[in-house]
């Protein structure tokens, strides 16, 4: 499942230097997330990065981007290149 950032975002710049594949960029008001590029993380680390270190818990999972851990590993190996094991 991709993540969503809510609207009670502050726009604190600490998500978006976090994600390994560049899905967080700012929006008209607070950053958003690209769901074709989100993976939470799998791939990379073992737990979302950007809810790690966000402040007010403003990024939860969204529910119009529902997918399995396989699925976001099969995304991560798309967006990477690297071959799945």
């Amino acid at each position: 499942m991709a993540l969503l950032i809510d609207d009670s975002c502050i726009n604190c710049d600490m998500c978006e230097p976090e994600c390994p594949n560049q899905a967080i960029t700012m929006g008209e008001e607070i950053y958003e997330i690209a769901p074709n590029l989100c993976t939470e993380c799998v791939g990379h680390y073992d737990k979302p990065t950007c809810v790690s270190v966000c402040p007010i818990d403003c990024i939860d999972p969204d529910p119009a981007h529902v997918e399995s851990q396989d699925e976001l590993l099969v995304k991560y190996h798309l967006i990477t290149g690297k071959p799945i094991d």
